[in-house]
């Protein structure tokens, strides 16, 4: 991995536009009291996830871009937390393809109250599902303080809150009718399973405002004593003496004193308002699927500021992040994968970047097939271009950030090797070890690579995408025999070919020298000098000379780069199929 020269203060990428308008909010929240870092009350930026299923790389863009936003305004000195609430006392919705359909006896039960999937570690659903999340944070190098909502309903922090909101049930109700008729007739429909998934990871999928019975109108629902599950109905409520009635499906029915009760939650249109206010938000994103009419967004900044006496966040509306190629994602049961599989085939500052330089309205795609290897070219590039001092401003600021944050520098490849290159390789040798060391010691003799660490991590992000993405028909199976057949049928002037690259391949055995050789040799059947600036004609007999090399070495008309492949196959075994 590249490393930054010097430090880049970022002055025109969104993010630090972000930070300036929320440090300037939080002054106009409490005018005078972020005049010093050591008087200024801490800024908070939140996110929410829901372990109700893999955790997305959409859904990781909820994390990203108040991470993001925080740093920065760590590196100015503020005190800035990040906050993630973990939503795992949300309802158990429904039992994901793949999985023992006897789940089903849990959906409605708190998503920390289902056991975790067949053959888990862990003690739940949502510990399940935390665990690679919390493992992917920490390796991309994003600090939180983590609240469990389960933790935060059954210790009664939320006691005065809910008592409240109870009292206030009829204005609650008000608000919330003004929008009922509008309620999601706008949302934009998932474009696809990537989208899908994000949206049944977030709060949104369920969109529930605890809508009036005939009893009236609750904002609180419980979990059952008896089954667990929140297939409950409150039937009656009394504001002096907190007692509540409820009855559920199961057949229970019982009376608590409310004022006492750390078994159920507000639902979650009122829930989240109540937490802005609570926590005290400056900060917070959110997807697309929150901001149709009457969803939780829109109805939720009239609540904090009506009800609950406190200020909306302010945060842009965020875009979908999209999958090119999901080939054998294990983690997530062969579906949308998660941020752990991605750093599998690429290395945390990389993944950063991805999302760092792009506005969070801006959609795009993360790429898990051969796209990998044009997202690793333009990284490289961008590297290059920052050590020459050479990067636009806003380039430069997304490669600082995506390289280090506020506590110091993520690790780094010591000798970051085209990814491209390490695939290939990779692929030629099968993973042997030995013969990837003599090969990326071959590049460059004058420099050459004298350990296979050296180039970890990122040999070893190469080595597990040619093991899970590189489709079967992609691989390279270098020729055991000569073809005899084809050697046979050449005229003489793809003989003379041969010949001219046999002659020179010693003396041109490195990287830069056999990308030379490969493309002088039909400059000198041309009668031009290796250098000749290329024409038309000469690029077509360069495409056929390759192909020859090709067919003869591989069986096939395309392959790795020529002098990576050239490298990997060796000079005598190259001399031998060549008919040398």
């Amino acid at each position: 991995m590249c490393r930054t020269v010097g430090q880049t203060t970022p002055e025109t990428d969104w993010v630090s536009r972000l930070a300036d308008e929320v440090i300037a909010e939080a002054e106009r929240r409490a005018p005078g009291a972020a005049t010093s870092a050591a008087t200024a009350p801490v800024i908070v930026c939140a996110s929410g996830l829901s372990p109700s299923g893999p955790i997305h790389l959409g859904n990781l863009r909820e994390i990203m871009v108040p991470h993001l936003v925080a740093d920065e305004i760590k590196r100015r000195g503020v005190p800035c937390e990040h906050l993630l609430s973990w939503d795992d006392y949300d309802r158990f919705r429904k039992v994901p393809a793949g999985v023992d359909p006897s789940w089903s006896e849990h959906i409605g039960k708190p998503l920390t109250s289902v056991p975790a999937p067949p053959g888990s570690p862990y003690a739940s659903w949502a510990e399940h599902f935390k665990a690679p999340m919390i493992s992917a944070l920490a390796a991309l190098g994003v600090e939180v303080r983590a609240i469990s909502q389960t933790e935060q309903y059954t210790s009664g922090a939320y006691r005065d809150q809910i008592l409240f909101a109870m009292r206030e049930r009829r204005r609650i109700d008000a608000v919330l009718a003004r929008y009922r008729t509008k309620q999601a007739a706008q949302a934009p429909e998932p474009a696809d399973a990537t989208e899908q998934a994000a949206v049944e990871g977030s709060g949104a999928a369920s969109e529930d405002d605890g809508s009036a019975g005939d009893a009236g109108y609750y904002p609180y629902k419980p979990y059952c004593a008896a089954c667990g599950t929140d297939l409950t109905t409150v039937t009656s409520y009394d504001d002096d003496t907190t007692e509540l009635r409820y009855v559920c499906a199961c057949g229970h029915d019982e009376t608590v004193k409310l004022s006492e009760h750390n078994r159920g939650k507000l639902v979650w249109k009122v829930d989240w308002p109540m937490r802005w206010a609570y926590e005290g938000v400056i900060f917070e994103p959110s997807g697309v699927d929150h901001h149709s009419p009457g969803s939780s967004w829109v109805v939720g900044g009239q609540l904090v500021s009506e009800i609950f006496g406190g200020q909306q966040p302010i945060g842009p509306m965020y875009a979908f992040v999209g999958i090119s190629g999901m080939a054998k994602m294990s983690s997530s049961k062969g579906g949308v994968p998660i941020a752990a599989d991605a750093l599998e085939i690429m290395e945390a500052p990389v993944l950063r970047w991805l999302y760092a330089r792009r506005r969070p309205n801006q959609s795009f795609k993360i790429a898990f097939d051969g796209e990998i290897q044009r997202t690793y070219d333009e990284w490289d590039a961008l590297c290059r271009k920052v050590a020459e001092g050479t990067a636009q401003p806003a380039d430069a600021a997304a490669h600082a950030r995506a390289v280090r944050t506020a506590a110091g520098e993520l690790p780094a490849t010591p000798r970051p090797l085209p990814y491209r290159m390490l695939a290939s390789v990779v692929d030629i040798t099968t993973g042997d070890e030995e013969q990837t060391l003599r090969i990326l010691g071959e590049l460059d003799p004058e420099h050459p690579v004298r350990s296979l660490d050296e180039t970890r991590p990122r040999l070893d992000r190469a080595a597990r995408w040619v093991e899970t993405q590189m489709p079967a028909e992609s691989r390279t199976r270098v020729r055991e025999e000569p073809d005899a057949a084809l050697l046979a049928s050449l005229d003489e002037a793809q003989r003379e070919s041969l010949r001219l690259l046999l002659a020179e391949l010693a003396g041109h055995w490195s990287l830069d020298g056999l990308t030379a050789l490969v493309y002088g040799v039909p400059k000198i059947q041309a009668g031009l000098s290796p250098d000749a600036r290329p024409t038309p004609e000469l690029k077509v007999a360069q495409r056929g000379f390759f192909a020859l090399l090709y067919r003869l070495l591989i069986g096939r008309d395309t392959g790795p780069r020529l002098p990576t492949l050239l490298l990997a196959v060796g000079q005598d075994r190259v001399r031998t199929l060549l008919g040398g």
